[in-house]
C-alpha cells in the first residue's frame, strides 16, 4: 500500500508530502495506481519550484518526500494552498477507488 502523508499549515497551505511504499495493484511497471501517485506527486513538485523553492527527496524506490525549504520566502500563500488542495483531491480520489492501494493521512501544524 502507498501511504501518503501530507502536512499543511493552519490556513491550509503546503508544508511537506511523503509517499512510501508500493500500491501492488499491478506488476511493476504496469501498475496503473502507482503512476497515479507518482504523477500527481511529480505535478505538484513541479508547480511549487516555479516560485518557491522546495526540497525534494528519493532516497529509494518507492520513497518520495518534498517540503518548501523556506517558508519565510514563500509569498506565494495562493500557490500552496492550492497545492495542498490539489494533492489532497488527487489522493483523496485514488484512495477512494483503490482503498486497499493508497491511504492518505493529514496532519495541521
Amino acid at each position: 500500500m502507498i501511504q501518503v502523508l501530507l502536512v499543511c499549515g493552519k490556513d491550509g497551505s503546503f508544508k511537506s508530502c511523503t509517499a512510501s511504499g508500493h500500491a501492488e495493484f499491478a506488476v511493476k511497471g504496469k501498475d496503473i495506481v502507482c503512476a497515479a501517485v507518482s504523477s500527481l506527486l511529480r505535478t505538484a513538485i513541479q508547480v511549487l519550484e516555479k516560485s518557491i523553492v522546495v526540497k525534494t527527496e528519493t532516497p529509494s524506490r518507492g520513497n518520495l518526500a518534498f517540503c518548501v525549504e523556506d517558508l519565510s520566502q514563500s509569498c506565494n500563500k495562493e500557490r500552496l494552498v492550492c497545492t495542498a488542495d490539489f494533492i489532497r483531491s488527487g489522493i483523496k480520489s485514488l484512495s477512494e477507488e483503490y482503498p486497499m492501494n493508497v491511504q492518505l493521512r493529514e496532519l495541521s501544524e
